[in-house]
């Protein structure tokens, strides 16, 4: 016979995937009626003997735009857990600051999916970063593989919001305030504190983390393209109450000061009857986003696949930009319509999804990545170079079989040293631009 909590727990988890819309609304959800209490955010006594926990993502004098909190309504407070040790943990830095940052440009092959059991935590590996985690501004980049489901363990980061961008086999995020399933192509936002697990869907998952450390991921201004357009507020995603009310042994890892930590508990963390408030998980499609490009001459700035952004104290200048490449339609007459050669003051770590990149014709691949930091020349390979150059600009082109996407930060990423040793590495990146030879023609302005 199964006990009240057992059979909570199982009416819980059965109820099916339900979403709030809309980027940093203030939501307000119950997994019980009446669960909210009304008028008060900590009454005397909440509805069914819960605890009430304020959990705040900003500070509490930040301006009301900017401020993010959610109202708890617990089964627990989240103050019940043992003591905390250190966890050691190959994969994660507690520092970036002293690593070297080659100016080379680096490229990556895809890791394998473990053999080994492996979780979602387990199977972090940092590719680099930017300074410390306390600094509040910067980030760090992982890869995750992982071939199943956390059991019997939740995580929480102190240090930062992570940005979960799957590549292989879907997920399901459970967290205390909702459950939210990702395929690849859809990504998710963890806040910085709200504790989860990470379920899987299929047999293996392989995919990206972003780590940020500074303000909280937000949608650009749009500016002239005025109220419409890039990533729309209301295809954001959000869940709605949902709990467990489970006991036994189990752990809590929390990452801070750029370390892992853990205590154990005797309960399951995802007690949440009812919240309400605007710090809580987030989902959005990227097959979703309106993009922006030109319908006459020139290839624009990358400025125009913003889907969101961590602001610095600096205006124009982001601690962190998300940017995807997706598919779309390239019309620009007279124009070289790949991305052109640059070197830029931002340091861009890219990540492909799905498909092929349209700057490069060979070795960047589906869960492979490539570093080119600040003032590191880069661009497309000698193979597009040639394929651009003489194709038929009088003729639209649409691009389909693609999604990629870029991290890119004003600081440094500096590379894990395990990261520059990987057998993934594709020490012969360089190559791809071998073909390009001399050109110059002073006798001839047209070339033939």
């Amino acid at each position: 016979m199964r006990s009240a909590s057992e059979a909570a727990s199982s009416a819980a988890t059965a109820r099916p995937l339900e979403y709030l819309s809309g980027f940093g609304n203030q939501f307000a959800t119950e997994a019980l009626p009446g669960a909210l209490p009304e008028g008060r955010n900590s009454p005397q006594r909440c509805p069914y003997g819960l605890y009430a926990e304020q959990l705040s993502g900003t500070a509490f004098t930040a301006p009301r735009h900017a401020n993010r909190r959610s109202w708890l309504y617990r089964i627990r407070p989240a103050a019940l857990a043992g003591e905390f040790r250190r966890l050691a943990h190959p994969g994660v830095l507690a520092q970036f600051s002293d690593l070297p940052a080659p100016p080379d440009p680096m490229r990556w092959s895809a890791l394998p999916v473990p053999q080994e059991p492996m979780d979602f935590l387990d199977g972090l590996l940092v590719a680099g970063g930017t300074g410390p985690s306390d600094a509040h501004s910067g980030c760090a980049i992982y890869w995750y593989r992982a071939n199943r489901s956390m059991q019997g363990r939740f995580f929480y980061d102190a240090d930062g919001e992570l940005l979960i961008v799957p590549q292989l086999g879907r997920l399901r995020l459970a967290s205390e305030l909702g459950l939210l399933e990702l395929e690849p192509q859809e990504i998710a936002v963890i806040p910085r504190g709200v504790r989860f697990r990470v379920e899987l869907l299929d047999a293996g998952a392989r995919g990206y983390v972003c780590e940020n450390f500074g303000a909280p991921l937000k949608l650009p201004d749009l500016g002239p393209i005025g109220s419409n357009g890039l990533a729309n507020a209301r295809d954001f995603l959000t869940p709605v109450a949902w709990y467990e009310d489970r006991t036994g042994p189990m752990e809590l890892v929390a990452k801070c000061g750029g370390a892992l930590w853990s205590a154990p508990l005797d309960h399951s963390p995802l007690d949440v009857v009812a919240w309400h408030g605007n710090h809580a998980p987030y989902k959005y499609d990227l097959r979703r986003f309106n993009t922006i490009g030109s319908v006459s001459y020139d290839h624009p700035d990358p400025s125009i696949f913003l889907v969101l952004h961590s602001v610095s104290d600096t205006a124009g200048v982001d601690a962190l930009d998300f940017v995807i490449f997706p598919p779309r339609w390239l019309v620009m007459q007279d124009t070289f319509r790949p991305p052109w050669f640059h070197r830029n003051v931002a340091s861009e770590f890219m990540g492909l999804i799905h498909g092929r990149y349209d700057a490069k014709a060979h070795g960047f691949e589906p869960g492979g990545a490539s570093l080119h930091n600040c003032m590191t020349g880069h661009g497309p390979d000698a193979e597009t170079f040639e394929r651009a150059s003489g194709a038929d600009t009088g003729a639209p082109e649409h691009l389909t079989d693609t999604m990629a996407f870029m991290f890119e930060t004003r600081s440094l990423i500096r590379p894990a040293p395990h990261a520059l040793a990987l057998p993934q590495r594709q020490r012969d990146y360089v190559r791809c631009w071998d073909g390009l030879a001399r050109r110059f023609t002073p006798d001839a302005r047209e070339l033939r």
